[in-house]
Parts: C-alpha cells; structure tokens; sequence
C-alpha cells in the first residue's frame, strides 16, 4: 500500500558546521537559516549543524538555552486534573496545612487562541527544589500521599510558563526550487494498525520522514491505527475528514496547509442515495460506513450486513458482517437502519456506486482524486498568512494541557515560495529539553520561514527519519508506533 508525505522547504542564510550524508550531492543548495536570535526563552543565538541530505534538503540540528528549571510537588484537583477553579484550589490548600506543609496557591492564565478565550485556573503547589534536589521533592509527595492527598513531583519545565528551556530541534527545509523528488502520505501496511516511521520511510524508500496527524486512541485496540481526520493515499480516500479542521493536501512535490471537508454518498441502481457517516474506522448503529481493502481488520461483528462491491461497483456479495474485505474490492456495512437500506437497495447482482467528494474550505473547491494526491490530516493550525493563529478548539485541542504545557511536537510548515520545513521540538526530557507549548511551536515555525504551519502529532509519537535514521530523541526513549507517515520520495 502506498504511503504519506509533507514537504515545504525554506529560504534562510547564516553560520553554521557543513556535513554530508552519504549519496548527499556535491553542490550544495543554497539555503538560508534565520540570522535572528532563537525565539523562545532567553532569545540566545542558537548552536546548529547543517547536513546536506539530497539535493534541496538539508537538515539542521538546532540547540538552544539552558537548564535553570527546579522541582516542585502539584496537589491534585478531586477532578483528577492537576487545576481546578480558585475555591477548590483553596480548598486543597488548606488540606496541605493541615497536612503539615505549607501550600501556595498558583494563579495561571490559559492564552487566548484564535478560537477558546483565556482562562484563568488555580493550581495548588508544595515547595520548590532545584534541579538536583528532585529526591527531596519525591519526599514530600510521599508524605503528601501519606496524608491522603493526590499529587505528583512536577517539573517546572513543563509548565508552559516562563522557562530558559533547553530546547533540542530538528528541522528539515526542503527548498521548492531545486527540490525534484514528491511528497507521500503513508499509513503503512493497512490502516487499522499502526507502524513506526522508520518502517513506513524504509518501505517507500522515502529520503526523509516524520509522523503524522493524531490517531484514534478511543477504539478498539487492534483498530488505533486509524487516523483522526481525512487520508487520502495515490487519489483513494481512506479516512474521512472531520469538517475543518487543518490538513496538508500534496500533489507531486507541492505541499499546501487548509481545512477540509468529505463527502460520501453511496447510490443504488434503482436512484437510492444514502450518506456514507464513516470511511475505514469502527461503525456506530444506523451508521453506513465504507471499508476498502487498505483497512487490514474484518468489518464490525455488530449483526449488521455486509454488501461487497467490485472496483466498478458491482454487488458481488450480500453477506453477515464481521469477515476481512477482499482484496480488490471494497465493503458497505450497516446495521440498524443503514442494514434496511442495504437489504432494500443493495441486491446481488446489481450495483452501487460510491461517489466521494472532497472539498478545499479556504478555496471553496473540490479537490480532484488522482493517483498524485495524498492528504494528511494535521491536529491543530498555528500560522495562516504568516501570523499566529491557533485553531485549537476548532481541531478539538483547546485543553489546558495541549495549549498551555509543553510537549514534543511535530511540525510542518509552507513558506511563500512553496518550499516545505518540517520541525521536530524533542521535550519530556528534564535538563535536556523541554519541548513547547502551541504558542511556543507557532513562535518557532513564525522564525523558521513559515508562513502557513500546522501542528501534527506529538508527544511520544514525535520522530523524524532522515536517512534511514531516526535522528530526534523519542519521549519514550525508542519510536512509537504511529497511525501514518508524511514522506518525503527521491526521485522516480
């Protein structure tokens, strides 16, 4: 099956240490690295090497600021979260008293982004350590406990809040004008299960890769690879979108970041027309949900009905559900009210068609399905005509945790001139790197060039390959098992 790509390159200039990868090619592209200081933290000028990859990729390694963050221990909310409003903090407060600790109560502002307001929330904090000092920390967590209370050693890096960092980026600039090889999206062997990056670059033979958009976590296990958003691998729509929310729509070697929005109908020989609620993932009743021969799982054992179609959309099979889609063919499945459809409309022998359609909401226009167009779904938009826009509710992130905290991202952006940067801020790593919060990676994206950027998935999925090698520091200490790829192809 085929695979997914992003690319955008960047236009930068400065001083930086020249390598070059084996099969890199001797003439180096000219391209340019911002002369402006890091943007996040102190605004110290950064340490970075330049790897010549391929012709019109290069490959930055980028350090920035120092460790200054200390310890401190968070008392949990009765939510379970680690804020709450200013009376249950207050509350929480005087629990930690009575407890034996002093507490102090922790005013934190939420950003406002372009689509949530600000929120003001109160957390509970017990003493503060410097960075060595984490087992004394651990101490009183466990007297805390001890006492009944729910809390956690925290490491103030994390915060979102002010911090001196140290960040640990990677950025690939893949330069529009002399870059000829094309972008790809990949979802590995079949949709439902998950692979590492480095496994879907090596099959695709891919110069450089980094993980995708969010999966589906919320069910069932043998299904999470499946991706949260619009897929569309060589034209075949494999994913359906969820209306607006960010993508990267590549065709050959351009890349462009807009919302999206799918439409399926399914049409029955005798004129019936149904909407098709789902592509590849599980069915809810009365839901009719198209599965093709990329999905790598047996259709939803619900007591609905199976109605197998031919690539030309001839009924070759009426069966139970819960069996495997043949290969070359695809499968209509209903149950409820969508299984009375099928039994009236969807008889052996005759035919319908799924028609699928797929529309650009900045442009308004319907994205033609040809073998050259992949689609992959991002989380969350951060730049739109080179400002900060953080589209966090819209793309279902507008938490707490994911718009304040600091985390490993993944990033992909476009400049004017086409080109593509693909970023990769490593984080969860006390005194090596702190990773970033939204407005943080917007900030960053902003500095490298871009002028349209969107956050993909992060956290311990983060991981960038270049070269056959993963050459950030995964969260987890080794590659995650991701949903899909975006892949940057060599020459064909």
């Amino acid at each position: 099956m085929s695979r997914r790509t992003i690319v955008a390159g960047l236009a930068m200039a400065a001083t930086f240490t020249v390598t070059t990868v084996p099969g890199a090619a001797a003439e180096q592209v000219a391209v340019k690295f911002p002369s402006a200081k890091f943007p996040l933290g102190p605004r110290s000028a950064p340490t970075k090497t330049m790897t010549a990859v391929a012709p019109g990729i290069d490959l930055y390694d980028v350090k920035a600021g120092s460790a200054t963050d200390g310890y401190t221990v968070t008392v949990l909310m009765p939510s379970g979260r680690d804020y709450g409003t200013r009376a249950t903090a207050e509350a929480r407060v005087a629990e930690v008293e009575a407890a034996g600790e002093t507490a102090s109560l922790q005013k934190v502002i939420r950003p406002q982004v372009a689509d949530a307001p600000a929120q003001e929330i109160y957390m509970v904090r017990v003493g503060l350590w410097s960075f060595k000092d984490k087992a004394e920390a651990d101490k009183t967590a466990k007297k805390l406990k001890e006492a009944g209370l729910k809390v956690k050693t925290d490491y103030l890096g994390d915060d979102g809040l002010k911090t001196t960092g140290p960040w640990n980026v990677k950025v690939v600039m893949i330069d529009a004008r002399t870059f000829r090889g094309s972008y790809a999206a990949s979802l590995g062997t079949s949709v439902a299960k998950r692979e590492t990056v480095s496994a879907m670059a090596k099959a695709q033979g891919a110069i450089a890769a980094i993980n995708g958009g969010f999966f589906n976590i919320h069910t069932a296990k043998e299904l999470r690879g499946e991706p949260v958003g619009a897929s569309v691998v060589a034209g075949r729509l494999l994913s359906e979108a969820v209306p607006g929310r960010s993508a990267v729509v590549l065709r050959g070697r351009t890349a462009r970041i807009t919302e999206l929005k799918s439409a399926v109908t399914a049409v029955s020989q005798d004129g019936a027309r149904a909407p098709v609620a789902g592509v590849n993932r599980a069915a809810a009743t009365d839901e009719l949900v198209l599965y093709t021969e990329e999905y790598g799982a047996k259709t939803p054992a619900n007591g609905g009905a199976d109605v197998v179609l031919d690539a030309a959309g001839k009924v070759v099979g009426v069966r139970a559900s819960g069996y495997a889609v043949p290969k070359g063919g695809r499968v209509l499945h209903g149950s409820g009210a969508a299984a009375d459809w099928l039994a009236e409309h969807a008889v052996e022998g005759g035919s319908v068609q799924v028609l699928t359609k797929l529309t650009d909401l900045r442009t308004g226009k319907t994205i033609k399905l040809t073998p050259d167009l992949h689609v992959v779904a991002g989380g969350v938009g951060l730049v739109r005509n080179g400002r900060t826009k953080i589209t966090a509710k819209r793309d279902g992130h507008d938490s707490v945790n994911m718009i304040l905290r600091r985390h490993p991202r993944t990033l992909l952006g476009t400049t004017r001139n086409g080109s593509l940067i693909l970023a990769t801020i490593d984080g969860r790593k006390p005194g090596i790197t702190v990773g970033a919060s939204f407005t943080e990676a917007a900030q960053l994206m902003r500095w490298l060039g871009a002028t349209q950027a969107i956050n993909l998935d992060g956290g311990g999925s983060t991981a960038m390959v270049v070269g056959k090698k993963v050459v950030n520091q995964p969260a987890d200490g080794r590659e995650r098992a991701v949903g899909d790829a975006l892949l940057v192809l060599p020459p064909r």
